[in-house]
């Protein structure tokens, strides 16, 4: 699968953003728990575990429910802010790595049903002969 590179975050880097985040308690706790995990679904996008990206998105939605259920207080605006363009940049690497894995099963797909179609095709032969 091709691999898109992640654009660099204007204000800080993922670690800088992660390791802000994780000196943190509570909500913004639970934001760079979210960036990890959500480096995690790439990583296992890339290396072709579709499942365990779906298992990793279900528990992310939950953290985010859990995170964001209340406001985020003042003081944690930017990280949180900056954490969030970090998150998205993830997401369109992800995406980017679904397309390219739906477009390869398509593809499967299409060449599954010529082998089906040659081999009936063979097969008509054999039984007219």
């Amino acid at each position: 699968p091709r691999r898109i590179p992640l654009r660099a975050v204007p204000v800080v880097t993922q670690q800088e953003c992660e390791h802000g985040l994780a000196r943190a308690t509570g909500q913004c706790r639970r934001l760079a728990d979210v960036l990890v995990q959500t480096r995690s679904m790439v990583e296992h996008a890339q290396a072709g575990d579709w499942d365990r990206v779906a298992e990793l998105e279900r528990e992310r939605r939950d953290e985010l429910q859990q995170c964001f259920g209340r406001p985020v207080a003042p003081e944690h605006g930017e990280i949180v802010a900056e954490a969030l363009a970090v998150m998205l940049h993830l997401n369109e690497e992800l995406m980017g790595l679904l397309a390219t894995a739906r477009d390869a099963v398509l593809e499967q797909g299409i060449d599954q049903s010529r082998k089906r179609a040659a081999i009936g095709n063979y097969q008509a032969v054999q039984h007219s002969s």
